[in-house]
């Protein structure tokens, strides 16, 4: 080197011949080599006339390139150069500008080493300040796009790491964060109309990479997000909340890898100001994520990390809307309060910090209100927190040194204590709150599952005189102390709004505890504070034989040799048929057999067909989780018996089964974590192998009801759906033509699902996706939605009534699908292009179903659905031929309608056009008209004429919705409706079907509101004492619940109307109320209430109340 040095000639001329060397070598190693030693000249040298000679030399060889596919080396270099002498970045920009359009043009050469290393050489000039600025029109102009879409496209490691060194540097800049943000926004309203592909947005190129399986990919997607919302997360959060990104951060919490879930921290915390993030029920669906991961990291020694996600799980529980929960559990609530409990008792004070801020948002009611409320964890939950403020306000203060310096830090000390205790007793104040505000609820007094014998710790009582304890032997003397050293009205303030909250929440203790205030100077401090504050082969025994192959195997693998073909089909066949139930194979043989079998490229070359051969493969882990796939494969694919006949045989309820499909089922009962291979076999296979598959689960659930393995399959298909929405979501119908399949099987899995029973994270999350897949579809894509719209119906329906108000915000969250089903609704009249009958049942029933849990739960509305009122009216005057299901759901729909008077924020009924100015009488009735009601009542009774009984329930209960809404109105109009004539002729109609015909319940309703209105003309006096005595006779034990509830209130109406006339009929009514107890009603078993009829998801109770 110093020989080099000493002439410069020599130099240049040395750079030269291993340039020349560089640009013609093919070998990779050698210019690798070349570059090495160019670069340690040009740093140690450190020669001016050296470094231009080598720019100049790369210059040349670029530009005199007709195409880019030897320029790799070269790019290399001047990557490698710059990011040894940053300085030159700038050079090369000034000096060299018109380089840049040869980096576009390796930017686009097909060669993603080309790509990468263009990419690299990007980032270092970006990296600094000056070119950066000088090359921001580059950018904007040309760079932009071109690079993003390079980003979309990367498929090599090298490529997509230098991309995203690249946009780290870019990020660092305002200009261009919004150059790119502006260009995303742009391909994003591009992907919504129709036409040729537009820019690519990135969002969503950083979704697909957080989806990657690669670590560095991931942390490295995050760290881009946390840059880009750094600047404004107001202006930038909006749009990775609707690429749905918090969805993968909140899985990337479940990681082993701390980088990771800190990244994802970062992220969450910048989206969490953002209010949409919360609108979309984001948080819902990542809460338990948040706990469960909170709880791993403080297992942790990573102090950054427990208070990152405790300042995240703050955020959460601060901003988190109170019309919308967050708990779908108590269990999950007892979780989250147990994780602040171990953080709040951490000794780092940092962490300690953080986490009586997140309990302190944690003592929320809407948070708290999951029953039963869990007081036993939360005094558990606040003694910590009670404690480790104690200890801290009682560790001696600093003396680090003399004088002034000395009196800083007590003075620092003391400041940091009254910050500590002031966010503790906030956290007390508020579970005072919740107490008080506990007292009005009757479900809130006590835990409802606590045995009578157990001591009363868990109810509402004990937990007041906990907080009343706690605050005399702890809160007041740590005030006391603190007040000693230093005055801080804000916390004073909250201290007496405790004291006051204390005396509503034990009024009994009020005397005992004044007492004791005004004996511990409570009163004087008080004053002073006042201004501050099978079978087979018989030769030998199946035992014998069994040991035999296994040995013979064993000594192959011991002689490193393996068996032919033939004989290792032989022997994997004989181990299946000779092994006993109660025989295991030994751990050497099974790692023997994995050995041969990997060697094989395909499992078909040793495939015997017979359910002992399966059974063997499935219930060895080893052998399953590596081949369990490919051996059901091959099972159906070599099943021959027809499984169409095998599913209309179920359909009937006859009991038989094949005997292969028997063996499998026993196998599934086994080991019930085989049905997600099946599951992946339905999504990958042919159409012909998927049905099969989707015909022997579906029979396996309904014929094993008592395996639970709806969660098991619900999490596996969640993964299978959010891989499909990440590598399709712009047109999910073209990804797999079984996934309608995999969507009915879901649908199964919810209908045999518990009614009334909570959903769980794992619901909602799968009520997120499906809504986002349905958002995805065009109304033609009928067997997508079918399912799917069947799936979401059921999970709103077959749940409490607190799992519906939060699963309604989540799926009214979803813009797309509020407009697919706006779509679909106003195609029901539509002459050409309508979709089947039974998915416009479901979309009517499903915005039925919106309508009411946003109207009833003041849900937000972030998409309004139109309908044009006049074509619903004329839907049900002229009902298609054999529709009564879809009148009975369009009846649905408009009676939530009336319910609601017509002033639903969600649903916008409209007129189909222009139209006169109403008439003075019809201004009372708007939007109705008053012929538009006469024709109505006239549809009804057509409707109810045909005798369907789903129809006929639909019918009455908008008619009773309809005279309600009358009556409010027009008293005269509604008494007008109810006494035409034609409802005698109704009536009887109805009536002549049978012997005790008037006790169904849809005519009990019907004569209800005969009464109600004092319809005499359609129904006497006479004749309503008829129908008593008809019903005092009959066996009220044989009665449905509903025919039961329909004469009740039938029963009710005509005492409140006075039209008993003596006293044998009031007796004779007095005794029927009696038979009306529930006990009435024990003889007979309830009706299922969720039903799938036609191919549509029904809920019985959702059409009759």
């Amino acid at each position: 080197m110093q020989f080099v040095a000493q002439d410069q000639r020599v130099c240049i001329h040395l750079i030269n011949m291993l340039f020349g060397l560089l640009c013609n070598v093919e070998d990779g190693s050698i210019a690798d080599l070349c570059i090495e030693v160019l670069i340690q000249l040009t740093t140690q040298l450190k020669l001016e006339q050296t470094i231009h000679c080598l720019l100049d030399e790369c210059h040349k060889e670029l530009c005199n390139m007709p195409s880019m596919r030897g320029s790799l080396a070269t790019l290399t270099l001047l990557g490698k150069l710059v990011d040894a002498i940053p300085a030159l970045a700038d050079e090369l920009v000034m000096e060299h500008g018109d380089l840049m359009e040869h980096l576009l043009r390796g930017l686009v050469y097909p060669s993603e080493g080309v790509q990468a290393s263009v990419c690299y050489l990007y980032g270092k000039l970006y990296s600094s300040p000056m070119a950066a600025e000088m090359l921001s029109g580059h950018f904007r102009e040309k760079l932009c796009p071109l690079f993003l879409s390079t980003l979309d496209g990367a498929q090599t490691k090298e490529l997509q790491i230098n991309c995203l060194g690249l946009l780290r540097q870019l990020l660092k800049y305002d200009l261009f964060v919004s150059m790119i943000m502006n260009n995303s926004a742009l391909a994003e309203s591009t992907e919504s109309v129709e036409g040729p592909p537009g820019e690519t947005s990135l969002p969503l190129v950083l979704k697909k990479l957080l989806l990657s399986r690669d670590e560095i990919l991931q942390v490295a997607s995050a760290h881009c997000v946390t840059a880009v919302l750094v600047r404004s997360p107001e202006k930038y959060a909006p749009a990775f909340i609707h690429a749905d990104i918090p969805e993968f951060l909140f899985e990337h919490l479940s990681s082993s890898s701390e980088v990771l879930v800190s990244s994802s921290y970062n992220c969450l915390i910048l989206l969490a100001e953002e209010p949409l993030f919360f609108s979309k029920c984001h948080t819902v669906y990542g809460i338990e994520s948040v706990v469960r991961s909170l709880q791993g990291s403080l297992k942790m020694n990573n102090t950054e990390l427990h208070k990152q996600g405790l300042l995240l799980f703050a955020e959460i529980l601060t901003r988190q809307p109170e019309e919308i929960k967050l708990f779908t559990s108590s269990a999950m609530c007892r979780d989250a309060g147990r994780a602040l409990q171990e953080a709040v008792s951490s000794p780092v004070l940092e962490v300690a910090v953080e986490a009586v801020k997140a309990t302190s948002a944690f003592l929320r009611k809407d948070h708290q209100s999951a029953p039963p409320v869990q007081y036993r964890e939360l005094r558990a939950l606040l003694e910590a927190m009670l404690d480790r403020c104690s200890d801290f306000s009682q560790t001696p203060l600093s003396r680090r040194s003399m004088g002034h310096a000395s009196s800083r830090y007590v003075e620092k000390d003391i400041l940091r204590r009254g910050k500590f205790l002031l966010s503790t007793l906030e956290g007390f104040r508020n579970a005072c709150r919740l107490a008080v505000e506990f007292q009005s609820e009757p479900s809130a007094q006590e835990n409802p599952f606590t045995a009578p014998s157990a001591e009363k710790e868990d109810t509402l009582e004990a937990f007041s005189e906990f907080l009343l304890s706690a605050c005399d032997s702890l809160c007041i003397p740590m005030v006391m102390r603190h007040l000693e050293q230093a005055t801080q009205p804000a916390l004073m303030e909250v201290f007496f709004s405790i004291l006051q909250s204390l005396f509503v929440i034990v009024p009994h203790m009020k005397e005992k505890f004044s007492k004791k205030l005004a004996a511990s100077c409570f009163i004087r401090l008080t004053l002073e504070l006042k201004a501050r504050f099978c079978s087979g082969l018989r030769f030998i025994s199946e035992a014998e034989l069994f040991v035999a192959v296994q040995s013979f195997l064993l000594s192959l693998q011991d002689q490193g040799e393996r068996p032919p073909l033939t004989v290792f089909r032989a022997s994997i066949y004989l181990l299946a048929v000779c092994q006993d139930k109660d025989d295991a194979l030994d751990e050497a043989v099974v790692s023997a057999i994995r050995k041969f079998l990997e060697g094989i490229p395909d499992l078909h070359v040793i495939y015997t067909h017979h359910p002992l051969l399966l059974r063997f493969f499935l219930l060895h882990p080893e052998l399953m989780s590596r081949f369990g796939h490919r051996v059901l494969e091959l099972w159906f694919s070599w099943e021959e018996s027809s499984y169409e006949e095998l599913d209309d045989v179920l359909s009937a309820g006859q009991p038989t089964l094949p005997a292969s499909l028997a063996a499998l089922f026993h196998i599934l009962r086994s080991s019930p974590s085989i049905l997600l291979i099946l599951l992946d076999l339905i999504y990958s296979n042919p159409m012909d192998i998927a049905h099969k598959v989707l015909i022997v689960l579906k029979t396996f659930l309904r014929r094993n009801e008592d395996v639970q393995v709806g969660g098991l399959i619900r999490g596996h298909f969640l993964l299978i759906l959010q891989r499909l929405l990440v590598e399709h979501g712009a047109s999910p119908s073209e990804a797999s033509g079984n996934l309608p399949s995999l969507l009915s099987l879901l649908s199964l899995v919810q209908l045999r699902t518990e009614s009334e029973q909570e959903l769980d994270s794992m619901a909602m999350k799968l009520l997120h996706q499906v809504s986002k897949l349905c958002g995805k579809c065009s109304p033609t894509d009928e067997d997508i939605l079918q399912p799917s719209f069947n799936f979401l119906y059921w999970s709103l329906h077959q749940t409490t009534l607190g799992s519906q108000k939060r699963a309604a915000a989540v799926l009214l969250s979803s813009t797309t699908l509020i407009e697919l089903l706006e779509k679909m609704l106003a195609l029901t009249w539509a002459e050409e292009g309508s979709p089947r009958t039974t998915l416009l049942c479901s979309a009517w029933l499903l915005t039925a179903s919106f309508s009411a849990q946003q109207h009833d739960g003041s849900l937000q509305v972030h998409q309004t659905l139109s309908v044009e009122l006049d074509q619903v009216l004329k839907a049900l005057s002229f009902p298609k031929k054999k529709a009564a299901l879809l009148s009975a759901a369009i009846l649905c729909f408009l009676r939530t309608a009336l319910q609601q008077s017509f002033s639903s924020s969600l649903v916008a009924l409209v007129p189909s056009g222009a139209r006169p100015p109403p008439a003075p009488e019809d201004t009372v009735l708007a939007p109705l008209g008053t012929s538009q009601v006469l024709s109505l009542v006239i549809g009804l009774q057509n409707l109810l004429v045909q005798k369907d009984p789903l129809l006929s329930h639909a019918c009455v209960s908008c008619l009773e919705a309809l005279l309600d809404y009358l009556h409010a109105r027009s008293p005269a109009m509604a008494l007008h409706v109810a006494s035409q004539p034609w409802n005698r002729f109704l009536l009887f109609t109805l009536l002549d079907a049978g012997e005790n015909s008037f006790l169904r319940p849809e005519i009990l309703r019907l004569m209800t509101l005969f009464v109600r209105f004092q319809s005499s003309s359609i129904l006497s006096h006479e004749e309503v004492g008829l129908i008593l005595q008809g019903a005092a006779l009959a066996d009220l034990s044989s009665l449905s619940n509903s025919t039961l509830q329909a004469l009740r209130g039938f029963f009710l109406q005509v005492q409140s109307m006075g039209l008993l006339a003596d006293n044998s009929i009031a007796q004779t009514l007095q005794v029927s109320l009696e038979g009306l107890s529930p006990r009435a009603s024990s003889a007979q078993p309830p009706l299922q209430d969720m039903l799938c009829l036609g191919g549509v998801a029904v809920s019985l109770s959702h059409i009759r109340d």
